[in-house]
């Protein structure tokens, strides 16, 4: 994702010419999956970072054999330039899509493969009660781009209410409703019907607002029983991962996906794991001496 890295005095920029070597130190960190290049611009300002035994500075480039802290503690750097690692989770509903729950409630991290180094970010969030794919990466940039309203990745979502919509309410859902944080839409709706009571429709919407879906249906009086996300831009839940497994993306896939250049030598890396579950595991913060998922 392209970003304007270009800051005032005021912000405290250190100026830094086109001929700068070594890269910005927010993109760094980011392709780190540490944070979005916009936090680790907070970090700065807040004073978290030091760069060399120096407060880091907005602006500042960083080059083989620089030093950088977070906290006090020294950030293994070098590997920034790692390809990306995406895998695809099949979240059941009951779990969050947090770190840590002060009420110790499962996370969907419990679940996710131990990383040595750097950690796994969600793209986007599924609420407690809602099911489905939820993609995570390594790459913060990535990340970023996945979510950000800009690229209009459309989510799709398997949607189950109590009773059958009219046809005014479809035309309207699909025309726009407006909700307390502003407008929304469906860009298609589907009948796929159902039994009794509950009905079942397709709906696909290109962004991803806090429980925007559920919301649309409820305004119009409609209760969703169930909600299962089942594809999120090019990428399906897989047919045959099963709720809490996940999968991983082989590095060609990553590449064809997203437009991010294979290294020479990476196409022949081992292909993405049998889907399997993992065993519930605490979650641990960036300050653990070992950090996982």
């Amino acid at each position: 994702m392209t970003r304007n890295n270009t800051h005032s005095v005021r912000d405290g920029a250190a100026p830094a010419s086109a001929a700068q070597p070594g890269e910005r130190l927010q993109k760094v960190l980011a392709r780190l999956g540490l944070a979005s290049r916009r936090t680790v611009e907070e970090w700065i300002r807040a004073g978290r970072l030091r760069l060399n035994d120096r407060p880091a500075q907005l602006g500042d480039r960083v080059k083989p054999g620089d030093r950088i802290k977070l906290d006090g503690k020294l950030i293994e750097w070098r590997r920034a330039t790692a390809f990306p690692r995406v895998i695809l989770y099949h979240k059941p509903e009951g779990e969050l899509v947090t770190r840590d729950d002060p009420e110790g409630r499962p996370t969907v991290f419990d679940r996710l493969p131990v990383l040595r180094r750097g950690r796994w970010l969600a793209v986007g969030r599924l609420d407690l009660n809602t099911s489905g794919l939820l993609i995570f990466t390594t790459d913060g940039d990535l990340a970023n781009r996945l979510m950000h309203p800009r690229y209009g990745w459309e989510r799709e979502y398997a949607v189950r209410i109590l009773g059958t919509l009219t046809p005014e309410d479809q035309t309207q859902l699909l025309e726009g409703i407006v909700l307390e944080d502003g407008p929304a839409q469906f860009n298609t709706l589907v009948d796929i019907g159902g039994q009794g009571a509950n009905h079942w429709y397709r709906v696909t919407i290109g962004e991803g607002r806090n429980r925007e879906v559920r919301r649309m249906f409820e305004a119009l009086g409609y209760t969703v029983s169930r909600l299962i996300r089942v594809r999120y831009g090019p990428i399906a839940l897989p047919p045959r991962l099963k709720r809490g497994m996940w999968q991983e993306l082989p590095p060609e896939e990553v590449s064809r996906l997203f437009g991010i250049p294979l290294p020479k030598g990476l196409a022949t890396a081992a292909k993405s794991p049998t889907p399997r579950p993992r065993a519930s595991r605490p979650s641990r913060s960036y300050n653990d001496k070992k950090r996982g998922g």
